[in-house]
């Protein structure tokens, strides 16, 4: 089976999710059904000269503004690698 970069993406950005125990959690739009979660907003992360050139680094500037907005989950709508950076668009869920 060939991994694809957007597989390694998906899988290293899916790891990072379980670093910070009380930051923002990534979860999926069927979680987000199934427990009738409360939309709170969304957030751009987009970031130039290499400031989010992981997707560590993606995750916690992620969990970091969802937390500013009070949000405690958050679904990745797109993610991007984009030169030396990733950015990402992201709904915000309580």
């Amino acid at each position: 089976m060939k991994i694809t970069r957007s597989m390694l993406f998906a899988g290293l950005f899916g790891l990072t999710c379980c670093v910070a125990a009380q930051a923002a959690q990534n979860i999926s739009k069927e979680e987000v059904k199934h427990f009738k979660l409360t939309k709170v907003g969304s957030i751009s992360v987009a970031e130039t000269g290499g400031s989010i050139s992981s997707p560590s680094d993606l995750h916690q500037e992620i969990s970091k503004r969802a937390d500013e907005k009070g949000a405690k989950y958050y679904v990745v709508i797109a993610a991007r690698e984009h030169g030396p950076n990733f950015d990402a668009v992201v709904d915000l869920y309580k």
